[in-house]
């Protein structure tokens, strides 16, 4: 009996040390090793104003070509107002390159090009004037343990109507962006975790510039999350959430923040095979 529990004790401990690894249980420090796929599908929507009340299914599916290397592409279809309007919106071709690890500390260099959206209002992108095209350069990294990882990541983006429309000139000027996040989790059993973060999406250029009078300042959007995650074993998890918005719309002023009305939530299921 000594021995079955022992046994059992060295196992539950192995199985919680690997969180810190290659489980894919929500870590945002997750990294797939060589030869192996993962996937993690995220089903969410809004409570709040029609501005932003809508359904998405998002999917992002990846592959180790090394245990430092791995690429992914990422989707997500939107349906708004009762399921009469639906969009494939982003589609995105990314690469993660694992700088650093040394124990506990990560580091990942990431690049990303996607185009929005892929068909929208029956209209696929070639046909549409409005359709962006946006490449991302960034940095995330923290430190992950077996009971808790804290990570952060700077996305820059420049979105233009073009994939190679690098012009700055008036009517062609590209849009720049930056994605700044802390994340967290935290394990409670070899079976359950939490996690949280919060993220600040914005502008390094005014929205409407050129436009004068209309010009938004620092226009971007705080999102806080807070989640939950259960893992099926050390291969697949499900996880549920909510959200909470604020936006910077602008205003009288041009500078006013908004907390968005009622909050977003949804369901994740993610696996490495």
């Amino acid at each position: 009996m000594k021995k079955i529990a022992l046994t059992s004790l060295i196992a539950m401990f192995a199985f919680a040390g690997a969180n810190a690894a290659n489980v894919i249980d929500g870590n945002p420090l997750y990294m797939p090793k060589a030869g192996h796929f993962y996937s993690v599908s995220d089903l969410g929507s809004h409570t709040g104003d029609s501005e932003i009340k809508s359904w998405y299914f998002g999917e992002e599916f990846g592959y180790g070509i090394m245990d430092r290397l791995a690429v992914n592409v990422d989707t997500v279809v939107v349906d708004e107002q009762s399921f009469d309007q639906w969009a494939w919106g982003d589609l995105g071709l990314g690469l993660t390159f694992r700088a650093l690890d040394m124990g506990g500390w990560k580091m990942d260099l990431v690049g990303k090009y996607a185009v929005d959206p892929v068909w929208d209002n029956h209209r696929p992108f070639l046909e549409k004037d409005d359709t962006n095209y946006t490449w991302t350069l960034g940095v995330r990294g923290g430190y992950t343990n077996a009971r808790f990882t804290v990570a952060g990541h700077v996305m820059f983006n420049y979105e233009n109507t073009e994939s190679f429309n690098w012009n700055e000139k008036a009517g062609e000027e590209g849009i720049h962006t930056v994605d700044l996040g802390l994340d967290g989790q935290l394990v409670l059993s070899n079976r359950w975790n939490l996690v949280a973060g919060v993220e600040y999406a914005g502008r390094l250029d005014d929205e409407n510039r050129g436009t004068p009078g209309e010009e938004i300042k620092n226009a971007g959007t705080w999102e806080a999350m807070l989640g939950a995650n259960y893992n099926i074993d050390a291969t697949k998890f499900v996880g549920a959430y909510i959200s909470a918005d604020m936006n910077h719309r602008g205003g009288t002023n041009h500078d006013e923040w908004k907390v968005e009305n009622g909050f977003g939530f949804g369901a994740k299921f993610g696996i490495d095979f």
